[in-house]
């Protein structure tokens, strides 16, 4: 399988991807996925070339996981497209497995920290994102866990994001959600 690097993930996202506002939220979701990597990767006393393998599959997975949703964007087509692209491509099982694991409609069982990972970071992502453009300056760093909370609440704030998903990521993760709302936030 071909060693997931980030600019070969860079370099296919924008192959497929022009929409400003997709790449932007893979810009996102890849923060988020990328820093629990580091994280896993410590947790695991990972080091060097080890280390970079691992961080590296998150970063990759993080970019991709909707690289095929501007040209595919239907539940029959998304994610199923650009699995089957990479599978072709010769991109790790570990990265395609994750990739079906965070639509819940494609019925894959998330088992891996990673797949749990991506899961947990999609929606929080653009959800975060939501709450920045809502800032005078339109910056992540003014938004804070509470307001975060607060517009979850909100059901007319940002109704694309499925809260339930935001909310059993974090489960998932055994993390509680202030701290992964913090965790991405800082990422």
């Amino acid at each position: 399988a071909l060693l997931p690097t980030r600019d070969a993930a860079w370099t296919l996202l924008n192959e497929f991807t022009r929409s400003p506002g997709l790449i932007k939220h893979a810009l996102a979701v890849e923060s988020c996925v990328r820093s629990y990597g580091e994280q896993q990767a410590a947790h695991l006393g990972l080091v060097g070339e080890d280390a970079s393998r691992l961080i590296g599959l998150y970063s990759a997975t993080g970019l991709l996981h909707d690289f095929d949703y501007e040209r595919h964007p239907s539940p029959e087509e998304h994610p199923w497209v650009g699995v089957r692209i990479l599978e072709e491509r010769g991109w790790p099982v570990e990265i395609r497995h994750a990739i079906l694991g965070h639509a819940e409609y494609t019925g894959t069982a998330r088992t891996s920290h990673l797949d749990k990972t991506l899961f947990a970071c999609d929606e929080l992502a653009g959800f975060l994102t939501a709450c920045a453009l809502i800032k005078p300056s339109k910056s992540i760093h003014e938004v804070e866990v509470a307001g975060v909370r607060k517009k979850l609440k909100d059901k007319a704030f940002a109704r694309g994001v499925n809260r339930d998903d935001v909310i059993n990521g974090a489960k998932e993760l055994a993390a509680d959600l202030d701290q992964h709302i913090a965790f991405c936030l800082a990422a």
